[in-house]
Parts: structure tokens; sequence; C-alpha cells
């Protein structure tokens, strides 16, 4: 018995809290969240459940570790490179938008991360991920010479633009049906606004062709850059001050 208990601690330790995760977000990524219970990842990970709740508690805490393992990953990013020969590197603009991307890109890659993220911003904001993304944002919008008093607008206008732009997205390149080309699909989209009445739609009309050939990562990038540029305009950067100059 003794044998047996010290080989059951042995396998408990050696499966960590970080390989349960990993295998979880495996999980999540081709099976989707209804997909993930405590057997399938016994089974995944050929252990027994209680080696998985002496790390887990419950499936809520498991989904919680694997959206918080996937955006710390996200947020580890390098800056995208500046948008004009003349903006320098590193700067808080091209930082924001290496934030943004990275998390576009993970909700892009991982189809189960919109909805959580969604839920940890509206039902759990005291959690770990929320203010992650807030500090990794909202440091680079200090940075920017935004006054103390205008932090949370301006942080909370971009964290909102880059989750909801990013979760839509997402969305739109995995919608109920039969899977389809992207190209096909905005083909067909742009085609029936084409069709549509010209005196009760013109715009969407008008758009068709744009909606048609426009690149997701780039419409997104832009998108951000017209945010950025409504902050910096309501907040310019102040100057510095230099003393006199004394011959």
């Amino acid at each position: 018995m003794a044998t047996r208990t010290r080989r059951s601690q042995r396998r408990t330790e050696a499966l960590s809290r970080e390989r349960i995760v990993e295998a979880a977000v495996e999980l999540l990524d081709t099976v989707g969240e209804s997909g993930l219970t405590f057997r399938a990842l016994t089974e995944r990970l050929a252990t027994g459940t209680g080696a998985i709740y002496w790390h887990v508690a419950n499936k809520d805490e498991l989904l919680g570790a694997a959206t918080e393992a996937v955006v710390g990953a996200a947020l580890a990013v390098e800056p995208v490179a500046p948008t004009t020969p003349a903006a320098p590197a590193d700067s808080p603009p091209d930082e924001i938008r290496a934030v943004a991307l990275g998390l576009f890109e993970a909700i892009d890659d991982h189809p189960w991360l919109a909805t959580q993220l969604a839920t940890q911003l509206s039902r759990s904001p005291w959690g770990s991920v929320t203010p992650r993304i807030f500090d990794s944002i909202g440091r680079r919008v200090r940075a920017l010479g935004v006054p103390e008093d205008g932090w949370f607008t301006a942080t909370s206008a971009l964290v909102h633009y880059v989750l909801g732009a990013a979760g839509q997205n997402a969305a739109n390149s995995r919608a109920d049906g039969p899977p389809k080309d992207r190209a096909e699909f905005l083909d067909d989209v742009a085609t029936a606004w084409e069709e549509l009445d010209p005196d009760d739609y013109p715009f969407a009309r008008a758009v068709a062709g744009q909606l048609r050939d426009h690149d997701d990562r780039e419409q997104f990038l832009a998108g951000l850059d017209l945010v950025l540029a409504g902050i910096t305009a309501l907040h310019p950067p102040s100057k510095p001050t230099h003393p006199p100059h004394t011959p």
C-alpha cells in the first residue's frame, strides 16, 4: 500500500499544472468547449481524474487557466514594424499594435478564446486575465502622454476595439455551416450586397467591392490606427520644456 501511494504521488508530481493546461488548450482547439471534459483530459494525458483534480478543481478553473496561458503567450510579442519610416522603433503606438495583433492572432488561432475573454471581461474582471490585458495596453497608453484622467477611457476604447474586432473576425471565419474558402465567402457576401436595393442600401452597395478584396489583418490594424489617431488627437503628447539657452 505504501509503495502504491508513493508511486501515485510521483505520478501526480510529474503531471504538472502546466501540462494539464497545455492539454486543455489542445482539446479546446480541436473539439471546443463542450468537448473539454475531465474524461477526455485523462485519456489525452493517460492518467486518472484524481491526478488532474490534484491541480485543477473544476472545469471553470481549467478554462480560466487555459485562457490565461494563451493570453500570456499572445502578450509576449515583438513590436510591429513602424507604419512610417520616420516613426521610432519600439514607440508606444508600435508596441500597442504588437499587443493588439498578438491578441488578434491568438483569437483567430483559438476559436474558443473570444467567448472566454468576453466571459472574463463581463463576469470576472477581477481575475488575472482582464487586468493583464488592460495593464499591457494601458502602460503604452500612459507612454503616449495621455493624462492620468484619460488613461482608463483611452485604454478601454482600445481593449474593446481589439477584442471586439478580433472576436468578430474569428466568428466570421467560423460561421455555422460547411466551411468555405475565405475568398469564396467574401465574394458571396459582396455579391449579395451589390444586389441590394440602391435606394435602401446605397453605402453597402458602394463598399461591396472593398469588402470582397479586403485583408482582415490589414483592416484590423487600420482600424486600430484610427483609434490611436483619435486618442493622440484628443491628448497630444506634451512637448518637453528646455531651460533657456545662455551664451
